[in-house]
């Protein structure tokens, strides 16, 4: 039996580490875990990864490229052309000779070439254009009442230049191909041809149309005739100036004619001029409209031959 016995506790001690063993692998197959991904979502996920990573390299390569182009502007490597400049000197130099009323010599000559560019590049069209588009808008919204007083009042020197003929009032504008000459002509024209429209409507809807010169009086008969010549007529009264008025400086002139015209009961809708002279100063009425003046560049007898580049 003592043998028996010691057979039976060796098998059932074999039986017991076999079950324990078992028992362990199984427990640790079910611990394990992980996940499945099919080829299609693999595919996608190093995509992604490829195109983050191009991202980034991309980023990288621009912020290099913004870093060098600050160092290079911070070093001094970037310069301003020098047309650049003129045309900022010409601009704000124009902007100062029209505030401050400064004679055509006294500016410089360098900045006839910013002025014929202004014109041959469409600017100067597009500016008076715009101009009389807000002149003509205003206008249209309001009535003079009928006993008379309502006034516009304009500038005559825009229209009555020595040079402006009546054979030259004809659209023939190509601005972006025309000679030296041919270019200040041509903005003449347009002047003119627009104001004269203007003048035709505001005269149409019943305003009082008051002209102004800075001329003396004895120019008066052949300014009128020159002004009827062109297509001017129906206007109310031509102001020019007495003997002891050309001792006054323009700013001063305008404004006691407007004073006076304030103290006859004349309503002053709107005065319209392309110099500061006249819109500046008290009783300036509702609304100034300053026309685009290229008087300031000093284009007269403008011949040079050099070519400009579009």
């Amino acid at each position: 039996m003592s043998a028996y016995a010691h057979q039976m506790e060796r098998e059932f001690s074999a039986q017991s580490l076999s079950s324990r063993g078992n028992s362990e692998v199984g427990s640790q197959y079910i611990v394990e875990t992980g996940f499945y991904m099919t080829s299609f979502a693999g595919t996608i996920f190093i995509a992604a990864l490829v195109t983050i990573g191009v991202l980034l390299i991309t980023l990288l390569i621009a912020l290099s490229v913004m870093l060098q182009s600050c160092q290079s502007r911070n070093s001094g490597l970037v310069e301003i052309p020098k047309s650049s400049d003129d045309h900022s000197y010409c601009k704000i130099f124009a902007q100062h000779a029209e505030l401050n009323n400064l004679e055509v010599g006294e500016f410089p000559s360098v900045c006839r070439d910013f002025g014929i560019e202004y014109i041959r590049e469409g600017q100067y069209w597009r500016d008076l254009n715009f101009t009389m588009w807000m002149i003509e808008s205003y206008f249209s919204s309001l009535t003079p009442l009928d006993d008379g007083l309502d006034v516009v009042l304009m500038d005559v020197d825009e229209i009555s230049a020595s040079d402006l003929h009546p054979s030259i009032l004809k659209y023939r504008f190509d601005v972006w191909h025309c000679g030296y000459t041919d270019c200040i002509e041509d903005a003449r024209n347009q002047k003119h041809m627009l104001i004269l429209k203007l003048y035709l409507k505001l005269r149409s809807k019943g305003w009082l149309l008051i002209f102004i010169s800075r001329k003396h009086e004895n120019e008066r008969n052949s300014t009128l005739k020159h002004l009827i010549s062109v297509g001017y007529t129906g206007w109310s009264s031509l102001i020019m100036r007495l003997d002891e008025e050309m001792q006054m400086n323009t700013h001063e002139y305008f404004s006691k004619r407007r004073t006076a015209m304030q103290e006859e009961d004349f309503r002053i809708a709107g005065v319209i001029s392309s110099r500061m002279d006249a819109l500046t100063g008290p009783y300036l009425g509702k609304r100034i409209f300053k026309l685009p003046n290229l008087s300031f560049y000093n284009l007269e007898g403008y011949t040079e031959t050099r070519k400009i580049s579009l």
